[in-house]
């Protein structure tokens, strides 16, 4: 689709619109024009209607390092206004992926620290390499994960972020996925193919309805358990069984065959 200094941006056949990281030299790590690049990216790719889910990984052995040096060191002279618009931005980036109506993956193949876990907590799905390591380092710095933490927060529950926004310490992609970090770790060696079937198989679902899905998750997760959520759900339903989709999804299980939405992929 496009490519820049800092990030790749392309979309399969299938519909996964990928974001690449491409600052390996650097570890990926963050400074004003990629936090900058990466936020026109989602964007760009939640208005374009062949993405049906949006991917993002990274060139390198890292996810993403966190603050790059040289912004860290730009910032250290900023005045308090200055820091102030500089973290808007950041805290734009984040939540733009997280409030994104498609579907997004974090493929975690190094290591994320800093705001690179935030990234991964703003994700819906995250699959890791077993080499993947995380660390919330920021008070190592003096400074605390404040934009990134409404979604570190969200992903592994106040409890495990008492410890790991305080201890800043390393943690495995096992142990992250034990509290709710990453969905699913895969051996190094098939990270990659592992990844790509994960997508694919994906991909076979209804693409409204994985969107729809989500924001079903979204809209749950914000309204009490009553009458009038009940009522909500039970209309969500009925929208969808009345929809084209829904109706082709149904008959083509029923009459054992692909949906229509598979035959356009394989054909």
């Amino acid at each position: 689709m496009s490519d820049n200094k800092t990030l790749k941006l392309e979309v399969t056949p299938d519909g996964a619109g990928i974001i690449t990281m491409n600052r390996p030299d650097v570890h990926n790590a963050f400074d004003d024009q990629l936090i900058k690049d990466l936020t026109r990216a989602l964007q760009k790719l939640q208005n374009h209607a062949a993405t049906r889910v949006i991917v993002l990984k990274a060139e390198g052995k890292s996810f993403s390092a966190g603050a790059d040096l040289n912004w860290m060191r730009r910032m250290a002279d900023y005045s308090w206004s200055e820091n102030y618009q500089d973290s808007l931005a950041l805290a734009t980036l984040m939540q733009t992926l997280h409030q994104l109506k498609k579907p997004t993956i974090a493929l975690v193949q190094g290591a994320a620290f800093g705001g690179g876990v935030g990234l991964v907590a703003a994700c819906d799905i995250v699959l890791a390499s077993e080499k993947a390591k995380f660390c919330l380092s920021e008070v190592k710095l003096g400074l605390i994960p404040a934009v990134i933490s409404p979604y570190v927060i969200k992903a592994i529950g106040s409890r495990q972020a008492n410890r790991y926004f305080i201890s800043a310490e390393v943690f495995t992609a096992t142990t992250a996925q034990n509290i709710g970090l990453v969905h699913e770790v895969f051996e190094a060696e098939s990270f990659e193919s592992s990844s790509q079937a994960f997508l694919a198989d994906l991909l076979k679902n209804g693409p409204e309805a994985i969107q729809a899905a989500k924001n079903l998750i979204s809209f749950v997760d914000e309204h009490p358990l009553n009458e009038e959520l009940i009522r909500e759900t039970a209309q969500k339903i009925s929208d969808i069984r009345a929809s084209a989709e829904g109706k082709e999804g149904v008959s083509a299980f029923l009459e054992k065959r692909s949906p229509n939405w598979q035959a356009k992929k394989d054909a």
